[in-house]
């Protein structure tokens, strides 16, 4: 087995991979960055509940339960794409942040004040990373 190099675009990887065989419940190695992206979508309202369980190598995992719609069964995730990445890294000053679907989707971006979305970025000013597209 070869080693995840990009932990970030495994991890949209396994939500979007739920979400097309319609799975409530994905678990997901678990890191810091991921964790604070987790707390983003579920305060976003993007998926339905998370938890945080640890497991015996320390590592943790991520416990998300996804959302769907109870009529359409429709994902509440309609897109996760992957920006930045390890060949190609982009970074973006606070002004220039790219909106997804005019502010209806967010960013996430990692900054010098930590992971947010592109939303809070613009109020503190502060530039970054941009991590990924969610709508």
């Amino acid at each position: 087995m070869s080693a995840i190099t990009d932990p970030i675009g495994d991890y949209l990887t396994r939500i979007r991979n739920a979400i097309m065989a319609h799975h409530t419940i994905v678990e997901i190695p678990a890191s810091n960055l991921k964790k604070r992206i987790t707390e983003i979508l579920y305060d976003k309202g993007y998926i339905f509940r998370y938890k945080f369980d640890d497991t015996p190598n320390g590592q943790g995992v991520i416990k998300i339960a996804l959302k769907y719609d109870p009529t359409t069964k429709e994902s509440a995730i309609k897109s996760l794409k992957r920006y930045s990445r390890p060949g190609l890294r982009k970074y973006s000053s606070a002004n220039e942040l790219p909106r997804v679907i005019n502010g209806l989707g967010i960013t996430i971006v990692s900054t010098s004040k930590g992971v947010m979305t592109d939303k809070e970025a613009r109020q503190l000013n502060v530039g970054g990373e941009i991590l990924c597209l969610i709508y």
